[in-house]
């Protein structure tokens, strides 16, 4: 059941960052579509930086789950963190 709990919280994270990414793109893109705004921003190598922004809706995630007690998805959503905080580390260096 724990690790059922972790991998749930795992896809919440990737999805939160997920929306988040397309929120951040909508706000701040300058294209006219959100196809736009994201070739625009991987030409203008701000790409990483909306990621980043999008990352931010895990933070509502994870203490979402600290606050219910639900401790196994909180750690989930953290992983979920750390995996695109990793690619979008390797994403700026490559």
């Amino acid at each position: 059941m724990k690790h059922k709990d972790i991998i749930i919280g795992i896809i919440i994270g990737l999805i939160a960052s997920a929306i988040g990414l397309t929120l951040s793109l909508l706000f701040f893109g300058t294209g006219e579509s959100i196809k736009d705004s994201l070739r625009i921003a991987l030409a203008q190598g701000v790409f990483t930086k909306l990621v980043s922004i999008g990352a931010l809706l895990n933070l509502g995630a994870f203490f979402l789950f600290i606050n219910t007690n639900k401790e196994s998805k909180a750690k989930g959503v953290l992983i979920a963190t750390i995996i695109v905080a990793l690619i979008t580390i390797i994403i700026r260096y490559t």
